[in-house]
């Protein structure tokens, strides 16, 4: 029988409830490919080691430099390559949680690297209705994803869902609890994901209340915004935080931008610290 995650049942299975952000840079494919899959596995391996030095133990690899993405299915070299780099960080931190995310929404090449790999989440954009997006028309595809799912015999891969994903608008907008129940209890959505309207971008506070009263035992993540400034006050409502943007800065060795280890301790404190003061839901 399918369990879909409770909020006890997330807090047990990543803690702390910080998922890091793996930003890979261009995969074989994409237009900003430099030629070699070492240096992209090089950088994915550092922030990682930031993110492990930090405190953070739970990560999401994103094809995030494949610019400009693929509304659909995305290449074979591409699943290839996220393959060999997510078993790569398996072997160096097998303690790790890590997840997988195809943009802008290969749900199905996710949960094939997932398997391949053994990492234990998926993130979907889009994985019931339809937005509209810079790729065009985003359509959720949750009854191939779930169906998918258990016929790779991988339930227990969780599948994280954004819920009015970022750089999107749903093509014909409900009211926001509507959209929720749905993405739960229709999409079977393990855990959801709210962002603002951009990368780094918070989401409004009265949103997140909202869909906590709605799905009062559902897992709810921030997925956008995060820092160490804001992170406290929205943990009376979240169980966990997705963060990349926030950690990274320019690494003076001329590396280009990168994960820090400071920002990710000062990014740990601060969480810790809110969860200390009781605001934790």
């Amino acid at each position: 029988m399918l369990v879909m995650w409770t909020r006890d049942e997330f807090r047990r299975l990543f803690c702390p409830v910080v998922l890091g952000m793996v930003h890979l840079d261009p995969l074989p494919g994409s237009p900003g490919f430099c030629g070699s899959l070492e240096p992209v596995l090089q950088r994915a391996r550092a922030d990682v080691s930031a993110l492990a030095h930090g405190g953070v133990r739970a990560v999401i690899v994103e094809n995030f430099g494949d610019v400009p993405f693929l509304p659909g299915s995305v290449a074979t070299e591409t699943v290839a390559a996220m393959s060999v780099i997510v078993t790569e960080l398996r072997r160096e931190w097998p303690e790790f949680a890590v997840g997988v995310n195809v943009l802008r929404n290969d749900a199905e090449a996710s949960l094939g690297v997932a398997v391949a790999t053994g990492a234990c989440m998926i993130r979907v954009n889009v994985h019931v209705g339809a937005t509209v997006t810079d790729q065009g028309l985003l359509q959720g595809e949750a009854w191939r994803t779930l169906r998918r799912r258990r016929e790779l015999g991988a339930d227990a891969v969780g599948i994280l869902a954004d819920l009015r994903v970022k750089h999107g608008r749903p093509l014909a907008e409900r009211p926001l609890a509507e959209e929720a129940r749905d993405l739960r209890l229709r999409g079977l959505a393990d855990a959801i994901i709210l962002t603002g309207p951009g990368t780094g971008y918070p989401p409004d506070p009265a949103e997140v209340c909202e869909v906590r009263e709605t799905l009062p035992d559902c897992p709810l993540l921030l997925g956008s915004g995060a820092s160490a400034s804001n992170v406290a006050g929205y943990l009376e409502w979240v169980d966990g935080v997705i963060v990349g943007s926030s950690l990274k800065h320019e690494d003076p060795a001329g590396g280009g931008v990168v994960i820090s280890r400071t920002r990710t301790k000062d990014f740990l404190t601060a969480l810790t610290r809110g969860n200390t003061k009781g605001t934790a839901g």
